[in-house]
């Protein structure tokens, strides 16, 4: 006999219930730092969002990685490349994965791509700052 039932209907199911997880998926704990004096300013603003066990640091030379699973470097074409490299070397040092979040137009942030491209492993520019709070939504920080 077949089923008539849609797999999104079975999945409602009583019987299918007793294999979902029922436990909530823990969160990151990230360490989001601003390069720069711009990019502090957003993480400032996206800090007072509702967040797991991430850490914001507006001030780069604060930035404390115990217990950090990924660093995110906020940067935008102010960036202080030294500071973000530095950062990433002792983020990479321990085993924690770096990303990069530029903010600017492409042909602004060169400087800030190129001091990061090294050690992020994900890099990504954006001239949407709301793109910091979506981007930490996605990574569950």
């Amino acid at each position: 006999m077949i089923n008539s039932l849609s797999a999104c209907a079975r999945a409602a199911t009583a019987e299918e219930a007793r294999y979902r997880i029922d436990v909530p998926i823990a969160g990151r704990s990230a360490r989001i730092v601003a390069l720069d004096h711009a990019a502090a300013d957003v993480v400032s603003r996206v800090a007072e969002l509702p967040w797991g066990a991430s850490r914001f640091y507006p001030d780069p030379d604060a930035v404390e990685l115990d217990d950090a699973d990924v660093v995110i470097l906020i940067a935008t074409a102010d960036a202080d490349g030294d500071t973000g490299a530095e950062i990433a070397r002792s983020a990479a040092e321990r085993g924690i994965m770096v990303a990069g979040l530029i903010l600017g137009d492409r042909a602004e942030v060169t400087d800030a791509v190129t001091a990061l491209r090294p050690y992020a492993r994900n890099l990504m520019v954006t001239d949407d700052r709301d793109d910091v709070a979506a981007v930490l939504t996605a990574l569950r920080a």
